[in-house]
């Protein structure tokens, strides 16, 4: 049997990447991006995350904590700062602090964010567009069961 190197196996791993897989790295990252509070901020960062109002932009733009912690209606500071940091550290958002008084803080998409921002912004779309049709086959299934 060939001996393998611990690069090598961690090549080898890469390849082999399978979510179903209980020990799999892909499925923690699953689980932080399936996160609402993620995909919220991705929307936000991402632009279009308000169709009207103060949150309105077309294309990806950098906002500070402040901003995002307004758009984000019911997040909480530490909550907001747990996922900002998280995003950050997976290289999807990137932290930029400016020396002025105060101190300004920004934070806005990498390109693997925005390629992840993407997909995101469609399953927000999705559950936008069919939040009626879920609304009334819960009330069907619960009429049903209970």
């Amino acid at each position: 049997m060939a001996t393998r190197t611990a690069a090598q196996a961690r090549e080898q791993a890469k390849v082999e990447y399978d979510a179903f897989v209980a020990a799999c790295p892909s499925r923690r990252l699953l689980d932080r991006i399936s996160d609402k509070w993620v995909a919220l901020v991705l929307a936000a960062l991402g632009g279009k995350c308000l169709e009207q109002g103060p949150g309105y932009a077309d294309e990806p733009r950098a906002l500070r904590y402040s901003e995002l912690a307004r758009l984000l209606a019911g997040v909480s500071q530490k909550m907001l700062t747990q996922t900002l940091r998280s995003l950050e550290r997976d290289g999807l958002i990137t932290r930029t602090v400016t020396p002025t008084v105060p101190v300004t803080v920004t934070y806005e998409l990498t390109d693997l964010g925005l390629s992840l921002h993407e997909m995101m912004r469609a399953l927000k779309t999705w559950a936008e567009t069919h939040m009626d049709d879920v609304l009334a086959n819960r009330a069907d299934y619960d009429e049903r069961v209970g």
